[in-house]
């Protein structure tokens, strides 16, 4: 019985000191600040809700990171911006395209805008977005617990010069995405090579 109590309290134990540590990591990807003068702003997508192609719209999550990198780009007014985002089974049409609309109705002029539509996966999203352009140094623009994941996967793809633009996260599911950021960015620091 006493070896069972040790085993329960070692893997506890492990267990607070391994979410403690992913958590530090990803609240220090809260506060990246992104690089002056990018080259191109990657916009990595999120949920896309509606019924059809046709009333298509970002979720919650997305529209947060969208609204950032308006002013983002409004500030650099040089850089590529590159829409990531394929379509899932329980979207009405791609992120790319949703982002890309979405962009484009709030002035951002759409020959700016290079769209990745056939990614599943962050890391997915920033590897298709290499074969689209020559990246240089690249602002990724995603959600403030995504960032620190989105810049190690990017810089195992070969990314240099790459810095963030967290979105702060503000929706009611946020608490739920954290959770899982915990354990997606476990997974990627051991096996996403």
């Amino acid at each position: 019985m006493k070896k069972m109590i040790r085993l329960l309290v070692v893997l506890v134990a492990v267990g607070i000191l391994y979410a403690g540590t992913i958590l530090f990591l990803i609240f220090r990807g809260t506060k990246d600040i992104p690089v002056d003068q990018p080259d191109t702003i990657l916009i990595l997508g999120a949920q896309v809700r509606g019924t059809s192609k046709e009333n298509a719209y970002p979720s919650s999550v997305l529209k947060e990171r969208l609204n950032e990198a308006i002013v983002f780009i409004g500030k650099n007014p040089q850089a590529t911006v590159i829409v990531c985002g394929g379509q899932g089974s329980d979207e009405p049409d791609s992120e790319a395209n949703v982002m890309a609309d979405y962009l484009i109705q709030h002035n951002i002029d759409s020959k700016k805008i290079i769209k990745e539509d056939q990614s599943t996966s962050t890391k997915e999203n920033i590897a298709n977005a290499m074969e689209k352009a020559d990246l240089g140094k690249t602002v990724i623009v995603t959600s403030d617990f995504h960032i620190y994941r989105s810049k190690l996967l990017a810089r195992r793809l070969g990314l240099k010069t790459i810095s963030g633009l967290p979105a702060h996260s503000q929706t009611s599911i946020t608490p739920n995405m954290y959770s899982r950021e915990v354990l997606a960015l476990g997974f990627a620091i051991i096996f996403s090579w």
